[in-house]
């Protein structure tokens, strides 16, 4: 009978520290409640602490630093052009009595976040122009933009983008401290146009690119008909001074030919009639073809050579 009484008593107190002591991780900070309502000091000093059994309760928040996923909104800017904007932050609680006071547990303190950020978000970009929301800093085209389009110049920017961030981060910190909440950072995830401006900025880039390939075409077809008209000049040049060559050489062989037959000519009567008798033969073979009749006279050249040569 006394071992059931020692092992209950054991048991009792074995209860009884399972209730009283809690630990503490080093990730941790901790907040006791005693029917509901906070009890001393937050506890973030890791290690084994004690709290009343069954009548305190340990509350745990994370000392980490915590993210915030913000959904994606269509935003209008200051110009009037809806963008699609997604954004995420860090924050961490750094009064975790204040915090557990106000907003009870992270889930309540994300669902916080969502409508201080979204619409400092919000507030932020419909203060500036479109130029401003997307670009960062006042660079300079890059060489194959200027490349593709001599033209292109981008339009310079008074704030930019990480700006607009600060800014948002500035209007979003003061509304927290109530909250036992810092915001440590917000950040743009992506920023991308709307469907409808989306599709026009696609119809205005496939003109652009029109346009650029129909210069270059142009430019192209105008080098093409210059390289043409070189070449035909060239062309003609070279058949020119081909055409004067072919006739200075042939008017020597004609001169030569001709110094030839007066040499011939001047020779003896035998020769002078051995030469008159070959260019007979010579025009005949190029006057007559087998076709060809014709009637000589007794006076003529022809006949005589035949007549001569039938002798």
């Amino acid at each position: 009978m006394m071992r059931f009484l020692l092992i209950g008593i054991i048991l009792a107190v074995l209860l009884v520290l399972s209730g009283a002591i809690f630990v503490v991780n080093e990730y941790e900070q901790v907040i006791i409640t005693q029917f509901g309502e906070p009890v001393g000091d937050p506890i973030d000093t890791p290690g084994l602490h004690f709290k009343v059994p069954f009548i305190q309760v340990v509350h745990r928040f994370d000392k980490r630093f915590l993210e915030w996923e913000g959904d994606v909104a269509e935003l209008p800017t200051k110009d009037k052009v809806f963008i699609l904007v997604d954004t995420y932050a860090r924050w961490r609680i750094d009064d975790p009595l204040l915090f557990f006071q106000r907003l009870r547990n992270e889930q309540g303190g994300q669902s916080r976040l969502d409508d201080i950020l979204d619409g400092e978000t919000r507030n932020a970009i419909a203060k500036h122009e479109l130029l401003e929301v997307i670009r960062s800093t006042n660079r300079e085209a890059e060489a194959t933009e200027v490349a593709a389009d001599p033209m292109t110049e981008l339009e310079p920017i008074q704030t930019g983008r990480d700006e607009i961030r600060r800014e948002i981060l500035a209007a979003a910190k003061p509304r927290t401290t109530d909250l036992g909440i810092e915001i440590l950072d917000v950040q743009f995830k992506r920023i991308n146009y709307g469907r409808q401006v989306l599709d026009d900025v696609y119809d205005r880039m496939t003109s652009e690119r029109v346009r650029i390939s129909d210069r270059f075409r142009s430019e192209g077809q105008g080098e093409r008909a210059e390289i043409r008209g070189n070449m035909e000049r060239d062309f003609q040049r070279i058949q020119s001074e081909a055409y004067r060559q072919a006739e200075e050489i042939r008017g020597r062989a004609d001169a030569e030919a001709t110094e030839i037959y007066a040499r011939a000519y001047n020779q003896s009567a035998d020769s002078r009639r051995f030469y008159e008798f070959l260019k007979s033969m010579e025009t005949l073979e190029n006057t007559v073809d087998d076709e060809t009749r014709f009637l000589l006279s007794t006076d003529g050249d022809f006949y005589r050579f035949l007549e001569s040569s039938g002798q």
